[in-house]
C-alpha cells in the first residue's frame, strides 16, 4: 500500500509541496467571462445545479480588475495561509469564452501579479477552439498550466437532463486536443446528480482515470436557491446523497484511480445562505476526516483497484 504523507490518495497539496517545496493556495478570480448555455449560443439558464455566480461564489468581484481582485482575496487568504507562492485561479463561469485577445489580456495581468507561480483556468470542452488552444499552449511555456474541464458525468442522458449543453464525444475530443499539446488537464465529475446510479457514477470514474488526464475533482451535488434543479427537488424528483453514502461513493471511486493522478477535491463548497442541501456538507473537515477515516477503515487506498 502507499501513502501520501500518512494520506491514502494523492492530494493536491502532497503534490504542490513536493512541487513548488511549500504551501501553495489558490486565487479565485472572476475575469467577467458568461457561459455558452447562459447567454443562448449553446443554451439557457445554464446547467441546473449552477449559481447564479457560474460556481464561482468564492472567487472575486467581476466588477473590479483582475489586478484589485487579486489584491482583495490575497488578504482575506493570508488570514489563513502564510505561502508566498500563489495559483491565479479563473474559476467563475467559462474562463476562455471570449476572444482571444480579451483572454490574453486577463490572462497575463494575472499571471504578472507577485508571486504567481502557476494558473488554473476553469472551463467548457466546447469553448477551446484552435486559437484558444494556441493561447493556452503559450501560457503553458510560461507558467505551470492547469485546464480544468468540467465533465461531471460520462452519460449523455443524464447530462441532457440537466443542460450540460455538449455531449461526452465533445468532451472527448478536446481531452484529446489539451493532451497533445502538453496540457494538463483536471476533470470534475459530480455523484448525485439525479437520475444517476452508482454504476453510472463509477464509469465516470473509470473513464477520466484512464483519460490521459493528470487530475480529478469529485464534487458532492450542491443544492442551491435560485437553480432549475432545486425546483424539481421541491417537487420530489430526486433524493440527495447522504453522507455516509458519498463518503462510500468516494472511497470505491479513490480506489479505481491511478497512483500517479492528483486528487484536487474531494468535496466541494457552497454559500450556507443559499445551500438547501444536503446540509451535512457544510462541516466540510469532518466529511474529510470521515473519508480518511473510512479508507483506513476499509483498507482502500489510491489505485488499489485501478486496472
Amino acid at each position: 500500500m502507499k501513502e501520501w504523507n500518512g494520506k491514502r490518495y494523492h492530494s493536491f497539496n502532497y503534490y504542490l509541496r513536493n512541487k513548488f517545496n511549500e504551501k501553495v493556495y489558490k486565487i479565485a478570480l472572476d475575469g467577467g467571462f458568461t457561459c455558452p448555455n447562459r447567454d443562448g449560443k449553446v443554451g439557457v439558464g445554464g446547467c441546473t445545479f449552477c449559481s447564479a455566480r457560474g460556481s464561482g461564489d468564492f472567487a472575486g468581484s467581476r466588477r473590479l480588475e483582475i489586478t484589485s481582485q487579486f489584491e482583495d482575496r490575497r488578504k482575506m487568504m493570508e488570514k489563513k495561509w502564510h505561502s508566498q507562492k500563489l495559483i491565479a485561479y479563473f474559476q467563475a463561469y467559462t474562463n476562455t469564452y471570449a476572444p482571444v485577445d480579451v483572454l490574453r489580456k486577463k490572462y497575463y495581468e494575472a499571471l504578472n501579479q507577485e508571486n504567481v507561480v502557476a494558473m488554473s483556468i476553469a472551463t467548457r470542452p466546447d469553448c477551446i477552439d484552435d486559437d484558444v488552444l494556441d493561447l493556452l499552449s503559450e501560457i503553458n511555456e510560461k507558467t505551470y498550466l492547469i485546464v480544468e474541464l468540467g465533465l461531471q458525468t460520462v452519460n449523455d442522458e443524464v447530462a441532457r437532463s440537466f443542460n450540460r449543453g455538449y455531449d461526452f464525444e465533445v468532451f472527448d475530443n478536446t481531452l484529446k486536443r489539451l493532451l497533445d499539446r502538453n496540457i494538463e488537464v483536471v476533470v470534475h465529475s459530480i455523484f448525485g446528480l439525479p437520475g444517476e446510479t452508482e454504476e453510472d457514477m463509477m464509469k465516470t470514474v473509470d473513464y477520466i482515470a484512464h483519460s490521459g488526464a493528470k487530475g480529478i475533482k469529485f464534487h458532492l451535488l450542491h443544492l442551491m436557491e435560485k437553480t432549475k434543479m432545486a425546483e424539481q427537488y421541491r417537487r420530489g424528483e430526486f433524493k440527495l446523497l447522504e453522507q455516509d453514502e458519498y463518503i462510500d461513493l468516494v472511497c470505491k471511486a479513490i480506489a479505481r484511480i491511478p497512483e500517479d493522478m492528483v486528487v484536487h477535491r474531494l468535496t466541494g463548497d457552497a454559500p450556507r445562505e443559499l445551500l438547501i442541501g444536503p446540509m451535512w456538507s457544510l462541516k466540510k473537515w469532518e466529511v474529510l476526516n470521515a473519508i480518511d477515516k473510512a479508507l483506513v477503515d476499509n483498507d482502500i487506498w489510491q489505485g488499489k483497484n485501478f486496472k
